[in-house]
């Protein structure tokens, strides 16, 4: 039986900490970052622990 193949968009979207928790980046920085304020921005940067259930079938995709 083939193995699985990795999901190369969920790749590089997430990541995975030495934990196993997973990191995913908060949405709205891509454009019009003129009109956000300074400490928006700042904010925006930060990477976010994903809820439990949205992790494990993250993982699933990952092959992890």
């Amino acid at each position: 039986m083939p193995k699985q193949k990795t999901r190369k968009a969920i790749t590089k979207r997430f990541k995975i900490t030495n934990t196993g928790k997973i990191m995913r980046r908060l949405v709205g920085q891509d454009h019009y970052l003129n009109k956000q304020t300074a400490k928006k921005r700042r904010r925006l940067r930060k990477w976010v622990e994903l809820s439990v259930p949205e992790s494990k079938a993250i993982k699933k995709m990952l092959n992890k």
